[in-house]
């Protein structure tokens, strides 16, 4: 007996592929906080990524490895569980946004921009870093390398031959 009503976007793939697919997409939004695909795949990801960010807000073990069976990079697994869940917190829905941008050139197909919808105070913890590290004012060292004093290029190790004067070279 045939479900109606029942439809889901197969993206002309079969199970695996699909599933691959999706997960790419996942972890592409998840590390870069916004990605631009076409809208049918972005109406396929977007209830996927909803049900993670629902599970990583549980901050259970065995939510946790929901989350890493769903995904396929460990990094995406670290950075939504620690970051992301924090910045999703006071959210009861509607993780992302999803902008349309057009068509692609090639085929004509409907292109979308999918962002995460984060609180205005939120920055990246990476980006957080590396403006919070002050840059060393210290010059950096070379090795294994003589500065010769007079032209202050490094001096090669070239076989020396001892000056000749014009006499000893006549002879």
């Amino acid at each position: 007996m045939h479900a109606h009503y029942h439809t889901k976007s197969t993206l002309s793939r079969k199970a695996g592929p699909r599933r691959a697919l999706v997960k790419g997409l996942v972890d592409s939004l998840i590390l870069y906080e916004h990605i631009t695909t076409t809208q049918t795949r972005a109406k396929a990801i977007v209830p996927y990524f909803d049900n993670l960010v629902t599970q990583a807000k549980k901050g259970t073990l065995a939510s946790t490895r929901t989350i890493i069976a769903r995904t396929a990079n460990p990094v995406a697994v670290q950075k939504l569980t620690t970051e992301l869940v924090e910045a999703f917190r006071d959210r009861q829905g509607g993780y992302t946004r999803t902008i349309k941008i057009g068509n692609r050139r090639g085929d004509n197909a409907p292109m979308v921009m999918i962002e995460l919808i984060l609180p205005d105070d939120f920055d990246s913890k990476a980006v957080k870093s590396e403006a919070e590290t002050p840059k060393s004012t210290k010059k950096p060292v070379v090795r294994n390398t003589t500065v010769a004093k007079d032209d202050k290029k490094p001096a090669t190790k070239a076989k020396t031959t001892p000056k000749v004067t014009k006499d000893e070279a006549k002879s």
